[in-house]
C-alpha cells in the first residue's frame, strides 16, 4: 500500500506521477482506478478477472485498504496496488492522460455538500486531467438521488453514455465486471435496495454545468441500522 506524506507531496510532488506502468507495474498496461475503494473488493475482483489491465485502489482511510492490500500480496498479484490519499488530490498522483478508466463505487452521495460530491462538475473535471481521451467513468451505487444527479448532470454536459439502468440485477446488464460485490452493496442488496450503475465517456473542452438538483429526491434510509455481513466475496 503506498502512502506519501501531505508535506513531501506539497514539496517534492509525486515522485511516481506519470510512472505508473514501468515503476510501481512492471507491465505496461492500461490502467484503471477505483476511488473510495474502501477494502478493495473491486480492485482485487477486477484484478482477478482481467490481467491484462493494472488497477489501483484508492482511499483515505488506510485500515480498511489493509484487507485488499493483503489479498493482492497474499495471492502474488502484480496488476493491483493500493493508494492512500485524498481524492480531491487525485491529479497530484497521476499524469495527464495516464489513466484509463475510473469506478466509484458506493460513495457518500453528500446530498448537502455537492462539492465533496465524486461525481460533481467539480470532481468530472479533476478527472478529466488525468483521463486519457475517449476514458470511461462508472459510478455503481445504491443511492436513487446520486444516481439520478449523476444523470442529469451527465445529460446537461452532453457526455456520452454507455451504460444507464436504476436496478442493475433486474436489468440483464449484470455481467461478471460489473457484478462484484462490495461489502456494502451486500448491505444494500441484504435491505432489498436496488442497485444503480451509469458509465460515461466526459468530456471537458466545454466549462461543465451543473444540473438543477432541487426536486431531486433524498435518499431516506441511510439511517437504518446496517445488518453484519459475513463471508464477504471479491467475485
Amino acid at each position: 500500500m503506498l502512502q506519501y506524506p501531505r508535506e513531501e507531496l506539497l514539496r517534492l510532488g509525486f515522485p511516481y506521477k506519470g510512472k505508473w506502468n514501468g515503476d510501481i507495474f512492471a507491465r505496461q498496461r492500461p490502467i484503471v482506478l477505483e476511488l473510495g475503494c474502501g477494502r478493495g473488493e473491486y480492485t482485487v475482483g477486477l484484478a482477478r478477472r482481467y490481467v491484462d489491465k493494472n488497477f489501483v485502489g484508492i482511499d483515505i482511510k488506510g485500515a480498511r485498504m489493509w484487507t485488499g492490500a493483503s489479498e493482492v500480496e497474499r495471492e502474488g498479484m502484480d496488476n493491483a496496488r493500493f493508494l492512500r490519499c485524498e481524492i480531491e488530490n487525485i491529479d497530484q498522483f497521476f499524469a495527464p492522460t495516464e489513466v484509463d478508466e475510473i469506478w466509484i463505487t458506493f460513495p457518500d452521495p453528500q446530498m448537502k455538500k455537492r462539492r465533496k460530491r465524486l461525481t460533481s462538475t467539480r470532481f468530472i473535471e479533476m478527472y478529466c486531467r488525468i483521463l486519457k481521451p475517449g476514458g470511461v467513468i462508472h459510478l455503481k451505487t445504491d443511492s436513487p438521488f446520486l444516481y439520478e444527479y449523476t444523470r442529469r448532470m451527465v445529460d446537461v454536459n452532453g457526455f456520452e453514455v454507455l451504460t444507464c439502468t436504476d436496478d442493475l440485477y433486474a436489468s440483464g446488464l449484470a455481467d461478471p465486471e460489473r457484478s462484484i460485490k462490495t461489502y456494502y452493496e451486500q448491505q444494500w442488496l441484504s435491505r432489498g435496495k436496488s442497485i444503480k450503475l451509469i458509465s460515461f465517456k466526459p468530456t471537458c473542452e466545454q466549462d461543465l454545468q451543473e444540473p438543477q438538483e432541487d426536486d431531486i429526491e433524498r435518499d431516506d434510509y441511510r439511517a437504518i441500522p446496517r445488518p453484519n455481513i459475513t463471508n464477504i466475496q471479491t467475485s
